[in-house]
């Protein structure tokens, strides 16, 4: 197979120098996988060109009294402590959390919220079975309504998890992290805040004026953390441009791949937004390295039945530039 013909949203690769293969994990899609059911598949590779069909590792109806089974959205894989651990995001739109009322000085309306969060699943092997460590609730705090967990290990060797808060809790999305337990099965402490969607102030030079209906939410999605060869922090995370003024004067916009960098260099921040990498609808992107050492970033576009994208990239300090699009892999559009 090969990207154009490979249904990829969130697409997240481990490079396995052991075996020389490229390990590309997404949403379970039974029309390739041939498996029905929510869950996990993964495409092989040893060149970014040709790839096998996918095979499912995880599916979430298989886990024993599972808190949820629904979603299975951004699924990444990380070797820690001998193990491999996969979080992927699930949701059960049938235990809601609570909403405070509307008022004048808040939220006019209200908005349902329910149980969404990134769990945690253990295997042995990047091929899996994976199997989830708590089943009970997702690795976040079950109050809040979260998505895109990715782990995140500090200069001390403490792990943790960030994630997205869902524009649906907060309006304005927040990027958070919360430390978690060595062998991560559990959180430690409270979470942190990290910044908030409206931070992107690239986003306010797009805003038409004059119009009568409101803006949009700001949407935070897809943290991905990389230290770059300088030691600064970098964050990979994604969201909706604000520049399409639609039919009924509402305002909308392309899903958009941007980053920001931590100022101290720790996951505390603050953090400092730059301009957007890709437009055109893409994003949820990630970094890897290529095994003759070139840096990559793999994406997703369009946002509705995407195919994997990839772009060769290069570190300038705390920056991150785009060098070319490897259309050579992954087919152009």
């Amino acid at each position: 197979m090969r990207l154009p013909d490979m249904p990829l949203h969130d697409p997240f690769v481990v490079a396995d120098e052991r075996t020389r293969t490229y390990y590309l994990y997404t949403s379970n899609n039974p029309s390739v996988s041939g498996v029905d059911g929510t869950g996990t598949m993964v495409y092989r590779s040893h060149d970014l060109r040709d790839w096998t069909r996918p095979v499912v590792v995880f599916l979430a109806a298989e886990q024993k009294e599972m808190w949820a089974t629904d979603g299975c959205w951004a699924p990444e894989v990380h070797e820690w402590d001998g193990r491999y651990y996969l979080f992927t995001t699930l949701h059960n739109e049938g235990r809601p959390l609570p909403v405070p009322p509307p008022n004048q000085w808040g939220t006019p309306f209200q908005i349902p919220a329910y149980m969404r969060g990134t769990i945690t699943a253990v295997s042995p092997s990047l091929l899996g079975p994976f199997t989830v460590v708590d089943p009970a609730r997702p690795t976040p705090p079950e109050n809040l309504m979260t998505l895109d967990g990715t782990l995140y290990v500090d200069p001390s060797g403490q792990p943790w998890m960030v994630y997205a808060h869902e524009w649906l809790q907060t309006i304005d999305g927040t990027m958070e992290a919360v430390r978690l337990a060595p062998d991560l099965s559990r959180t430690i402490g409270d979470p942190v805040f990290l910044f908030k969607g409206s931070d992107a102030s690239w986003l306010a030079e797009e805003i038409p004026g004059g119009l009568p209906n409101q803006l949009p939410p700001y949407v935070t999605d897809g943290p991905q953390l990389h230290r770059t060869p300088d030691g600064s922090l970098l964050m990979l995370w994604s969201t909706y441009e604000k520049n399409v003024v639609g039919r009924d004067g509402a305002i909308s916009g392309g899903y958009v791949q941007t980053y920001a960098t931590s100022e101290s260099g720790s996951i505390t921040g603050p953090w400092r937004q730059h301009r957007p990498l890709v437009r055109d609808d893409s994003g949820h992107g990630m970094l890897f390295h290529t095994f003759d050492g070139r840096l990559m970033m793999i994406l997703h576009r369009p946002f509705e039945d995407a195919r994997g994208k990839l772009y060769e990239m290069e570190f300038a300090g705390d920056e991150l530039r785009v060098l070319r699009r490897r259309a050579d892999l992954d087919g152009g559009g």
